[in-house]
């Protein structure tokens, strides 16, 4: 079985889909694979790198060529992928929602895509979750990038020429990002609350030092809510949560923003209205801008000030750390196939009937399949 790593074309995404780490454990499982010169240039992996580890280096088309598993972080164009074996498998972050047209195109090369994205929220495929494990890292630095817009100090400092108070900081959504945004703004220092729709979060807030903030007498989401995201709420919830958040809000200096529902745009957190009563020099990192926004105003690759308050929108954050971004991702990849990996056929084997299968697969035999984009 022959593996290709593609090099990522998709403007400002500086991620690989292989690391040397995962290309060593490919061929250990068997598998030849080819990397794409310079496919991990931007995330500090060299072509000599893969090479050490026994990766073959080519342009695409020596890349692709006999290639029965293609990886990729963005889904590649379908006329940018000929050359690889009839029904082969495409792995990584295709964005099904977004790119329904190039699926139907992945269809039509005969291309068996799967939605690493689409990962299902169950224990075994905790390893395997690309969300997850990019979350984590976007929910770190958009703590970072808040730092650095924000003009004053984050922890309290007493020194002899007087106190520096400690800076506030607010998290809207406590999924991965959200909780890993809390973590890292307590470790700089800050004085952290949090809010969530979602009932069972609270505990998970308080676990963090983190102020939970919460909408009372108004039921929210006991527990998950579907695969583990948010889903939207009560039109009486929303009014309490905005009326609940407003207050809140003017205290802040610093919000970070994290709601998504899948497939749906993200969910209006903040207004114009609501940003107006902010204090002048207070920053907001809106981590879903690229869908939509929380915030109204933000503006996707830009940074924005209105009211007195920069709003940070920011794409593709996690690239934004590409070499780290890339191992972890390289290894949701790895432990994917690796799990399926049948060794007398050299090859994954993807039973119709799995649970994670079904999840991530998109397209079989020149069809998309997959639930999610036909209901």
């Amino acid at each position: 079985m022959k593996i290709a790593v593609l090099r990522e074309t998709a403007a400002g995404e500086r991620r690989v889909a292989a690391s040397p780490e995962t290309v060593r454990k490919f061929i250990a499982l068997g598998a030849q694979v080819a990397v794409e010169t310079g496919a991990g240039a931007q995330a500090s992996v060299s072509d000599a790198d893969y090479e050490a580890v026994g990766a073959t280096l080519g342009d695409r088309a020596a890349t692709l060529s006999g290639a029965g598993i293609i990886l990729c972080v963005q889904g590649p164009e379908p006329a940018s992928i000929g050359g690889a074996t009839p029904g082969a498998l495409l792995v990584g972050g295709l964005n099904p929602f977004g790119e329904r047209a190039r699926v139907d195109g992945y269809a039509a090369a005969g291309v068996q895509a799967l939605a690493m994205e689409f990962m299902p929220r169950i224990t075994r495929a905790q390893s395997m979750d690309i969300l997850s494990s990019q979350s984590n890292l976007a929910g770190y630095k958009a703590v970072l990038d808040a730092a650095a817009e924000y003009g004053k100090c984050f922890p309290m400092m007493m020194t002899a020429a007087g106190t520096v108070s400690a800076a506030r900081v607010f998290v809207m959504g406590v999924g991965v990002a959200g909780l890993q945004a809390i973590a890292t703004a307590r470790r700089l220092g800050a004085q952290v609350s949090a809010t969530d729709v979602r009932a069972a979060t609270k505990e998970q807030i308080e676990s963090l030092g983190a102020k939970p903030v919460f909408v009372e007498k108004v039921a929210g989401i006991e527990g998950e809510g579907s695969g583990g995201y948010a889903t939207e709420m009560s039109p009486e919830y929303q009014k309490a949560q905005a009326e609940l958040v407003s207050s809140h809000l003017a205290k802040q200096d610093i919000v970070i923003t994290t709601a998504l529902i899948p497939g749906r745009p993200a969910p209006r957190l903040i207004s114009d209205a609501q940003l107006a009563t902010m204090k002048p020099g207070s920053v907001i990192v809106d981590l879903a801008v690229e869908q939509g926004g929380n915030v109204e105003g933000a503006v996707a690759g830009e940074i924005v000030e209105k009211h007195g308050v920069k709003i940070v929108g920011h794409r593709n954050v996690p690239s934004r750390l590409a070499a780290d971004a890339s191992a972890l991702f390289a290894r949701n990849l790895y432990n994917f196939l690796s799990a399926y990996w049948d060794k007398e056929a050299n090859a994954p084997d993807l039973p119709d009937d799995d649970e994670i299968v079904q999840g991530v697969r998109l397209t079989l035999d020149g069809k998309v399949v997959n639930a999610r984009l036909l209901g």
